[in-house]
């Protein structure tokens, strides 16, 4: 099971840190994702991590402004959203996966879902 929290209303240019707790284990083989769905629109990829190395990669539209780490004592991995835009605005998932993809289909484990609202 996988908790996503953190969301909330935010000013353009500011910043949020989104957290997703796991009620068990992560395994080192596991990769943890972030996806985002706004209004209207498709889920889509925002970034992942592999849980063994760390290891991230993130889609274009937030490299560089969003990064991914973790707190293996807690069993919590976190999305630090940096200098947010407008175009952030939607609900953010955290999952989990056995492979390092971009594809949503691959993640088996998904959390509830937070709401980041960019205002301008």
């Amino acid at each position: 099971q996988l908790q996503a929290s953190g969301g909330g209303l935010v000013q353009a240019g500011g910043s949020l840190r989104l957290s997703c707790a796991a009620s068990g284990r992560i395994y080192s083989s596991y990769v943890m994702g972030w996806f985002r769905q706004a209004p209207g629109k498709e889920r889509e990829f925002v970034g992942a991590m592999r849980w063994s190395n760390t290891n991230t990669k993130y889609a274009d539209s937030v490299k560089g402004r969003f990064t991914i780490s973790k707190n293996s004592a807690k069993n919590t991995a976190y999305l630090q959203m940096n200098s947010v835009k407008s175009e952030d605005t939607a609900v953010y998932y955290c999952a989990a996966s056995t492979q390092y993809s971009t594809q949503r289909s691959e993640y088996f484990i998904w959390g509830q879902g937070t709401v980041v609202t960019v205002s301008s």
